[in-house]
């Protein structure tokens, strides 16, 4: 009877101990996005903002009670190695790979993560297929499409009057689609202007002098320069027009034009004109409790101020876990329901709605660059 009762007792404390196990053991959540090459350091900053959000969310309880523990990939820009990387983290058991800097590292590994069954929120990049539904009919995205961009940049087009209009176009899904939708979106306004230069370049390029020399002898009203790579591309054709000597106004594609990129671009960057969905340090945002939290625990753990694309990754980790504790699951099926077509309240990009396709809504804040500072236009 004793020997019963101690084998009784046993089992009791084992399951105990099992029970109190998976309640401490953490919730693996991945991230991809470029650590080395020209952005590099972008990327970087992203996970970092991703690390402090999930610090954030740890402090409050984690998700459904477990800690969020962060397990982070380079994908070095190239598609290939995206891919590889996302079949890296599916083994390491994550549920859900937070990515995407580059649209076509993004389109290369979207039906990968799907065919594994993990949920995949794309924080930054662009292209419009990427919500097409094709390779993942659940897909998220944190930052503003291409087609939502080119409104806003034709719009100001439209708005001064300009009639010559040169493109410095990065040469892939990103660029061209982005360079497509201003263009569609000038049709669509029945706007009468000419197409004075296009000139095309790779993802990695940094010289672009021939380019600017083509596009000065077109004598262009504006330039559109489209370019994802903040840590070098989009910096250099910044000073290199500023060296040209290119006539007219310069207009950087929406969201391309962190902080980090006019302290690259340093004093060319006066007079640079562009777009973007969020800015710490102004309102909405500034007065906005869980967007100061955010910033502090950035400026705690990593001594900076976050920009837009740190914030975007940081609120692509809170939205999930958002969802996840309001279901009390990690099902992936689940919780991409909860977040295409459905509203979050006091996020760091305050209270936002997604379409049903997926995309956050945006409210765009058009800028100049003066004095190396970001000037929101009221």
């Amino acid at each position: 009877m004793k020997q019963i009762r101690k084998l009784i007792v046993a089992a009791s404390l084992g399951l105990g101990l099992c029970v109190l196990a998976q309640a401490q053991a953490t919730i693996k959540v991945g991230t991809i996005f470029p650590l080395s090459g020209g952005a590099g350091p972008q990327g970087q900053h992203v996970t970092n903002a991703i690390a402090a959000m999930a610090a954030v969310i740890n402090e409050n309880g984690g998700v459904m009670g477990r800690k969020i523990e962060l397990v982070s990939r380079d994908d070095e820009s190239t598609p290939a190695v995206g891919v590889s990387r996302a079949t890296e983290l599916m083994s390491a058991g994550v549920s859900v790979i937070i990515e995407g800097w580059n649209s076509p590292v993004t389109l290369a590994m979207q039906p990968v993560i799907a065919r594994g069954g993990v949920l995949d929120i794309t924080a930054i990049s662009k292209a419009d297929p990427i919500l097409s539904g094709d390779v993942n009919p659940l897909a998220i995205r944190l930052n503003s499409s291409n087609s939502q961009d080119g409104a806003v940049i034709a719009k100001y087009i439209v708005g001064i009057k300009a009639k010559r209009v040169a493109f410095l176009t990065e040469n892939d899904a990103y660029g061209n689609g982005a360079q497509a939708s201003i263009e569609g979106e000038l049709k669509k306004m029945n706007y009468a202007y000419e197409k004075v230069a296009e000139e095309k370049f790779p993802f990695s390029q940094a010289d672009f002098r021939i380019s600017l020399t083509s596009v000065r002898a077109a004598n262009p009203d504006v330039t559109v320069a489209i370019n994802a790579n903040e840590g070098l591309g989009q910096p250099a054709i910044i000073r290199q027009a500023r060296q040209s000597k290119l006539p007219g106004a310069l207009i950087a594609a929406v969201g391309t034009v962190a902080p980090s990129v006019i302290g690259v671009a340093g004093e060319a960057a006066n007079g640079l004109i562009s777009a973007d969905i969020y800015f710490p340090q102004i309102e909405p945002f500034v007065s906005n409790p869980a967007n100061q939290r955010f910033v502090a625990k950035t400026q705690e753990m990593f001594k900076y101020v976050p920009d837009k694309f740190m914030a975007l990754g940081a609120t692509s980790l809170q939205v999930w876990a958002m969802a996840a504790n309001e279901l009390k699951t990690l099902d992936r099926e689940a919780i991409a329901k909860r977040i295409r077509g459905g509203s979050f309240k006091s996020t760091v990009m305050g209270d936002v709605t997604f379409e049903p396709n997926g995309q956050l809504v945006s409210k765009y804040y058009l800028f100049t660059v003066q004095g190396g500072k970001i000037a929101v236009q009221k």
